[in-house]
């Protein structure tokens, strides 16, 4: 009896043994593919817009060859296979013997990066997740052992890339709880602590650097009712996010040819990047614009309806990118609409109702807000906001703000776009 216990203590042993360093591997591959997309992406998008702003000829040419590329890359070398976006996790978590394929890392990345440099309004967080699961499906793989923890190996793959973007383990961590795994068993705990610590020390060694640079200064009490306003203005919001997604991949599917999807969606993105070049890429340019120039906004007719045709266009074109073959989700999107929904609050608040509000603090406070709607995940999206300025003096109002939102977008209408689609489609 003895011996048999023996063994399996033995077996116990060299199984975590082996998750740790599957963790650890997956950590780091997560995380450098995670900073090279995210570098690469910043780097080139600013390029190409730079150049689209000079000529506006480019904003209806980009978009053409964006999406005919990705095209002509999934037909030669993506086995003629569509990516789905986290939609691929689910049915990978679901079904213990699928898995996810190798191509899907190259894939993932190579048409995140085109869609966005070339103006696609989407952005890389959903490219990265998927790409970041590949590596932790992949790994479970290679040994028999660790077949029975599929899905902690491919949350911890998605807990480092999410980590690598947004510089912030916790949001690394919950959001694999919260979309994919929603549940946490000591395994999960372990890989996902694993690969979250490598992922933010190679965010360290790297010297990578918050997303946007912002000073926060403080927050008043008296601003609370305000931003459980933003909260319910920022469920509403998510829900015309997540439906007109929903609406326009739908109307899509009824063209046969790729061609025609191409053609269609790459003109009206064009044409609404002429009139909002705000709208060009993951839009993050135009936020960083806003956010150094918030509290001095001063409400005009122009700058009210730039703004409100800022948030009721930014869905549509998103829709476009997607339906039209991009690679992408409704990360960046929400973040997007949520920053200029909290500023355009924030500046009717102080113009017409003298609050003194502080337009900066709502613009960030926005943007977990539309998160957290729009993927039913507050945690998340509270931790991924004070990342994205590595400063948690908001955590309180973005935590209340965040709840309400949720709870708001879910009583309207309960799916996501990545959980009708797991349950729908």
């Amino acid at each position: 009896m003895s011996s048999i216990t023996q063994i399996k203590k033995h077996f116990v042993f060299i199984k975590y043994q082996k998750l740790i360093i599957a963790a650890m591997i997956i950590g780091f591959l997560s995380a450098f593919l995670a900073i090279s997309l995210k570098r690469g992406t910043e780097h080139y998008e600013e390029l190409l817009f730079d150049q689209a702003s000079k000529n506006n000829l480019f904003l209806f040419i980009f978009p053409l060859i964006g999406l005919t590329i990705i095209a002509v890359l999934r037909y030669y070398l993506f086995n003629k296979k569509t990516n789905k976006g986290i939609k691929e996790i689910f049915e990978t978590t679901e079904k213990r013997k699928n898995s996810l394929p190798i191509y899907k890392i190259p894939s993932h990345f190579i048409n995140g990066l085109f869609t966005v440099i070339f103006g696609g309004s989407t952005g890389i967080e959903v490219s990265t997740v998927v790409a970041s699961a590949t590596i932790g499906s992949i790994t479970q793989e290679k040994e028999n052992i660790l077949n029975r923890h599929k899905v902690e190996l491919i949350c911890a793959g998605v807990a480092s890339g999410i980590t690598a973007l947004f510089f912030s383990p916790f949001a690394g961590f919950l959001f694999a709880y919260e979309v994919i795994s929603k549940k946490a068993s000591k395994t999960f705990i372990l890989v996902t602590t694993i690969s979250v610590s490598i992922s933010i020390l190679i965010c360290l060694l790297l010297n990578e650097k918050p997303l946007f640079h912002v000073t926060i200064k403080e927050w008043h009490w008296k601003a609370f009712p305000y931003f459980i306003l933003l909260g319910i203005i920022s469920g509403m919001n998510a829900v015309y996010l997540t439906k007109t997604v929903l609406f326009i991949k739908d109307k899509f599917t009824s063209f046969k040819k790729s061609r025609t999807k191409i053609i269609i969606s790459a003109v009206l993105i064009s044409i609404g990047l002429f009139i909002l070049p705000q709208l060009y890429g993951d839009g993050y340019h135009a936020i960083k614009e806003n956010l150094a120039n918030s509290n001095n906004i001063v409400l005009t007719i122009p700058i009210f309806f730039s703004i409100v045709s800022i948030v009721i266009f930014k869905p549509i074109i998103t829709s476009l990118t997607l339906a039209g073959g991009g690679d992408g989700g409704v990360f960046a999107p929400s973040i997007f609409i949520g920053g200029f929904v909290g500023l355009l609050l924030a500046v009717v608040l102080n113009t017409f109702f003298n609050t003194n509000v502080i337009p900066l603090n709502f613009m960030i406070i926005g943007m977990g807000a539309m998160l957290s709607a729009s993927i039913h995940a507050p945690f998340t999206a509270i931790f991924i906001t004070c990342g994205l300025i590595n400063d948690y003096s908001l955590l309180f109002p973005i935590l209340v703000t965040c709840l309400v939102a949720k709870q708001v977008s879910k009583t309207i209408y309960p799916f996501t776009v990545y959980s009708f689609s797991n349950n729908k489609i």
